[in-house]
């Protein structure tokens, strides 16, 4: 069995596409680029593709298709950037990946005591060397009420985390498990958003989560809120975001994802416009931590995307459509 395997990173991935088609006895075409129209028909007689957070379109799977592609694989746990109805249109199983749930757990708690001990306003004055205390007093963890907003494994993970640091968890989904339960008080949304110092996202994107943080829903948070987002951008309304945090209704943000990413990460653009405004503008608030959805990046996490991926397509799961 022939895999095509888009942007096909050397520096992190290379080595685990090897390890892995071996124990899976498949062959894997590696493509450097991002699969367009042009390149797509590099999948020619390939069972599958492997690609990432890239945009996915019906021109792109429409080449797969009459090339002999019947798997789209996304080494991610989104799934956003594939265009579903295309794929159903022409057949093609659609399936996403799981990965270590530290990876983003961890890194969300980080984020959550960067956000908390004001460690970006902190970090830029001592680069200039400049060691003020003034405007740089932080909080402490155990004192506040952290809301938990989506309980999968990602979410139950960062319950599990607070625990040791002696703050009153709450949370929210829909579906709720016995694991989170241990961990903290399921509530209402409304009522997480009502009594969080700190509230942190991990819902996936879809009809339920689109702008979940807006006008509406910030007015009932507590002033001062900080708001972290390592779950996917269309969570949150950015333009009423900037809104909040300039006013200071939110008094923090840790970003790792935001509206209309895609296509600008992972690049390098520091001698270049990014096309992005409200990106610009919240990586210059003092108040904000403008990340590049890094919160996944581990050796761990890359390996399970990879094997993942690979296994998919070997066994036929399209666990998405």
């Amino acid at each position: 069995m022939k895999i095509a395997a888009y942007n096909y990173r050397d520096f992190d991935e290379a080595d685990f596409f090897e390890k892995f088609a071996k124990e899976y006895n498949v062959e894997i075409v590696p493509v450097r680029e991002a699969p367009s129209p042009e390149n797509a028909i590099l999948a020619k007689d390939c069972e599958g593709v492997s690609v990432i957070t890239t945009p996915i379109t019906q021109e792109i799977i429409k080449v797969w298709s009459e090339a002999g592609v019947r798997h789209i694989s996304t080494r991610t746990i989104g799934y956003d950037h594939v265009d579903l109805n295309a794929a159903k249109e022409y057949g093609m199983a659609v399936s996403n990946v799981t990965y270590s749930a530290g990876s983003v757990a961890d890194y969300t708690v980080m984020l959550i005591l960067m956000a908390l001990r004001k460690m970006k306003s902190i970090i830029k004055r001592a680069e200039g060397m400049d060691y003020s205390l003034v405007g740089n007093i932080g909080k402490e963890i155990g004192d506040l009420t952290i809301g938990v907003v989506g309980t999968g494994k990602i979410g139950t993970r960062v319950m599990r985390n607070l625990t040791g640091f002696g703050c009153k968890i709450i949370a929210y989904d829909p579906y709720q498990n016995e694991e989170a339960a241990q961990y903290g008080t399921y509530c209402s949304l409304e009522e997480l958003f009502q009594d969080s110092d700190v509230i942190t996202f991990h819902t996936p994107a879809n009809s339920g989560s689109f702008h979940m943080v807006n006008a509406e829903s910030i007015k009932t948070m507590k002033d001062g809120v900080i708001l972290v987002n390592t779950a996917r951008g269309s969570i949150i309304d950015t333009p009423v975001l900037i809104d909040a945090l300039e006013s200071g209704k939110v008094g923090a943000a840790a970003l790792d994802v935001i509206e209309n990413e895609l296509g600008i990460f992972y690049d390098d653009y520091k001698y270049q416009v990014i096309g992005h405004r409200e990106m610009s503008i919240l990586k210059d608030l003092p108040n904000v931590l403008m990340l590049p959805h890094m919160a996944f990046y581990t050796e761990n996490a890359v390996s399970d995307m990879v094997e993942h991926s690979i296994v998919h397509i070997v066994n036929g799961d399209g666990n998405v459509l």
